[in-house]
């Protein structure tokens, strides 16, 4: 075709057809009407219409960006085929691409970067048997530890449904009885609850997931990301309401300023390993997701680093249509039985089907880079069959012997654990809901005490007496200066305590609205 590179510049509509004049709609003389066979108008405005699919219901607003994984085929002095037989760590220096997705929980998508809430870190590894993802948040804990009871969360965290306003009574009512959040509130609402930013936070798969070997054995593993080049930062509430106030996109800008003037930033994976049984020496159960696995006894063992280096070219296409699913696992790594993680792998996956479509791993971030081949067929928004070269096209089932698709050979024996118990709907048992809590209140420094206890008072101050007598005793049964400082705090605020809409600061901010601003003549 002549001029095709000139021609390559010229706009189009989606059917491929040059456009000759986007300024003006075809009208019936220049002030209309208009009519209807403006297809370029009508093909334009009605894909404008749909432009947007639904928003996560959590972690809506995120920032992402793609680079590699580089293992360092051992773990502590091991080789890494004693735990693991998956192929992206065996071998040292080897790389595999990666897609991380960073975002906020409970706000929607273009809500501040600088509020309190757990950061999602979920990173989309390539390998060369499909896809891993690994979900997980810069906290290595979590609020609940029964799936049941992550949509109650999450509605209590959100807006009021009448409202529509944020309102803390209303979390801390489904907190305060919930005791097994106390460890995870303590953390919250300390400094940790507000990341500097993206590149200066730490990252966890919270859950605890198995490693399988060639052998079919397997051992209980924790992840997690620690920053290599970059320091560990958390803002005070003074320090976030200064960011607030002139950017709400904060840490998105900073990812990708970092990136593109070559500021590479880095995490190194880290393991714990444990085996896989009860662990009756431990004060709690190792799959529970609101406790840590002392370090000391379960030390943190590197397996490889990650280097993000490149920054999406459509936000829209990448970092809004990427979908994670904590199932999304490969040969060699396997789910434990943690109650919440069971339930995440369904509601993941499930999510993304509905939000983004049925096909929505044919999407370029979304597909394997290697090899797929399926007997799916058809669905919304279906572009191509997962199709293998010479496969007969007459068969999408299995098995066939008339040149259909085949089952894959094994790389190891299969992973048998046994099970021997009555189908229960119990607690787990060594629950420990406050130690934990306690410990890690101790192990605050003086600051991160203070914004706790400043933080946790501002938020309390606007609940009904009942819920913060229970949250008292959680945090004294924590640690008894911890509960001693939160209860002098809201002794002093409940002198002032008035009836409230949403958070204090945003009442007393709506009243100042009604007597600023400056009055204007109609016109």
């Amino acid at each position: 075709m002549d001029n095709q590179a000139n021609n390559e510049e010229i706009l189009t509509n989606r059917q491929g057809h040059p456009v000759t004049d986007n300024q003006n709609v075809r009208t019936v003389g220049n002030r209309g009407p208009t009519t209807l066979e403006n297809y370029d108008f009508l093909e334009k405005i009605s894909h404008f219409d749909r432009e947007r699919i639904p928003e996560r219901v959590v972690h809506a607003r995120g920032a992402g960006a793609q680079g590699y994984f580089e293992a360092y085929g051992k773990v502590g002095n091991h080789a890494i085929s004693k735990y693991t037989r998956a192929k992206l760590f065996q071998e040292k220096g080897k790389k595999t691409p990666v897609y991380v997705r960073f975002s906020t929980v409970v706000g929607g998508g273009h809500s501040p970067e600088s509020l309190r809430d757990p950061r999602g870190f979920a990173t989309k590894f390539y390998t060369e048997d499909g896809n891993w993802d690994l979900v997980g948040n810069n906290l290595k804990i979590f609020f609940i530890r029964d799936p049941l009871k992550f949509p109650d969360m999450v509605h209590s965290f959100k807006p009021d449904p009448v409202t529509n306003l944020p309102d803390p009574e209303r979390m801390f009512d489904f907190l305060h009885l919930t005791p097994e959040s106390t460890h995870m509130v303590t953390f919250l609402f300390s400094p940790w609850g507000i990341p500097a930013n993206y590149r200066q936070m730490q990252g966890s798969g919270v859950n605890t997931y198995k490693w399988v070997n060639k052998d079919g054995e397997a051992v209980l593993i924790k992840y997690h990301w620690e920053p290599l080049k970059q320091e560990i930062k958390n803002l005070s509430q003074r320090e976030a309401d200064e960011i607030q106030s002139t950017n709400y996109n904060h840490a998105t800008q900073d990812l990708y300023e970092a990136i593109e003037k070559g500021d590479y930033p880095e995490w190194e994976l880290c393991v714990q390993i444990m085996s896989d049984d009860e662990h009756p020496e431990l004060d709690f159960d190792p799959l529970d997701p609101t406790k840590l696995w002392d370090p000391e006894k379960f030390p943190f063992l590197p397996v490889g680093k990650m280097v993000l280096n490149k920054n999406p070219e459509n936000y829209f296409a990448e970092v809004e249509q990427i979908a994670f699913g904590t199932g999304v696992l490969v040969d060699g790594l396997d789910f434990s039985d943690d109650k919440l993680l069971q339930g995440r792998t369904f509601s993941y996956s499930d999510t993304q089907r509905y939000r983004v479509g049925t096909n929505y791993l044919q999407l370029p971030v979304n597909s394997p880079k290697n090899h797929v081949a399926t007997n799916q067929r058809d669905g919304q928004m279906e572009y191509k069959v997962d199709a293998a070269p010479g496969q007969n096209p007459h068969v999408n089932y299995e098995p066939s012997s008339l040149g259909g698709l085949k089952e894959a050979p094994k790389n190891g024996k299969d992973h048998e654990p046994t099970y021997n118990n009555k189908l229960v709907r119990q607690k787990i048992d060594r629950p420990n809901d406050f130690i934990q809590a306690g410990n890690t209140y101790r192990a605050f420094d003086e600051t991160e005490k203070s914004e706790l206890i400043s933080n946790l008072v501002d938020a309390l101050k606007v609940c009904k007496p009942h819920i913060q007598e229970t949250m008292v005793g959680y945090f004294t049964k924590a640690d008894e200066e911890y509960g001693r400082k939160v209860r002098e705090g809201l002794e002093k605020a409940n002198r002032n305590q008035t009836e409230h809409t949403s958070t204090e600061a945003a009442d007393v901010a709506s009243d100042k609205a009604k007597n600023m601003g400056h009055e204007s003549d109609r016109y």
